[in-house]
């Protein structure tokens, strides 16, 4: 028991050098602002060049590094395996049908979009193909604080991250707070557009927070008639069809969502 906790108490117990010693290589090489020979590598991380020869080659044979006139520089392996396996990325992938078959069952468009710095930012658009359209830009950035989208995001928040974005300041705090346990409720955020008249939003959790796969996915539509059976049918058969939706992904992106 004794020599247990000591190894816990020693970080550098089960240190790997090897392995040390090629992530020092790399991290060198990529802080370099140009390519670096063995001897200039050998200076900076205080170690001998017939230590690193064999390192170098090795990264160099797996992709890693390019030697070019004695020089080593980083390839873009590392940013390769960086985004292969991108939750965004598959996030994106795994929406594309889904959203484009929404799009098509109500006739609306719809966006997807996720939390980036504390704002909501719209990541993918399928337009639909009505004369009259609503369009979001991808790339667009909102406050959460006023989008069913956002809200509905910060609703899933882990209680210690959605502390620090709401933050000691927010005027209507407790209000706020309560709204968002009742989109946790109902597993569904639903606001009339505070920016243009006649828009309303419906949005629903596409993944799952506890594994840190969350976006929101939304069909903001805009109020086409007065009549009676339009303005409760319509978001009625949203509400369905954007549930199915986020279902599709959630089973493309092989996750239990939070439906």
């Amino acid at each position: 028991m004794a020599k247990d906790c000591q190894a816990l108490m020693n970080p550098h117990r089960y240190a790997v050098p090897a392995l040390d010693k090629g992530l020092d290589i790399l991290e060198t090489i990529a802080a370099a602002s140009t390519p670096l020979s063995l001897a200039e590598l050998a200076k900076l991380l205080n170690r001998s060049p017939n230590e690193l020869f064999r390192m170098l080659n090795c990264l160099e044979q797996r992709g890693y590094l390019a030697k070019e006139s004695a020089r080593y520089s980083l390839t873009l392996k590392l940013f390769e395996l960086a985004h292969t396996h991108s939750p965004l990325e598959k996030v994106l992938e795994a929406a594309r049908k889904p959203m484009t078959e929404l799009t098509e069952s109500v006739q609306e468009s719809c966006h997807l979009s996720v939390l980036r710095h504390q704002q909501l930012c719209v990541i993918a658009q399928v337009e639909c193909p009505s004369i009259l359209r609503l369009s979001v830009e991808v790339g667009a950035i909102f406050d959460p604080f006023t989008t069913a989208s956002g809200r509905l995001l910060l609703a899933f928040l882990p209680p210690d991250e959605l502390a620090e974005v709401v933050g000691q300041t927010l005027p209507y705090k407790s209000s706020f707070l309560a709204g968002l346990e009742k989109i946790r409720h109902q597993r569904l955020s639903t606001a009339v557009s505070e920016t243009y008249v006649g828009v309303k939003d419906i949005a629903v959790l596409v993944g799952n927070p506890e594994i840190g796969v969350m976006a929101a996915l939304a069909v903001a539509f805009i109020s086409r008639s007065s009549s009676k059976m339009h303005a409760t049918e319509h978001p009625k058969k949203i509400t369905k069809a954007i549930r199915a939706a986020a279902a599709s992904i959630n089973d493309n992106l092989q996750v239990r969502g939070v439906w």
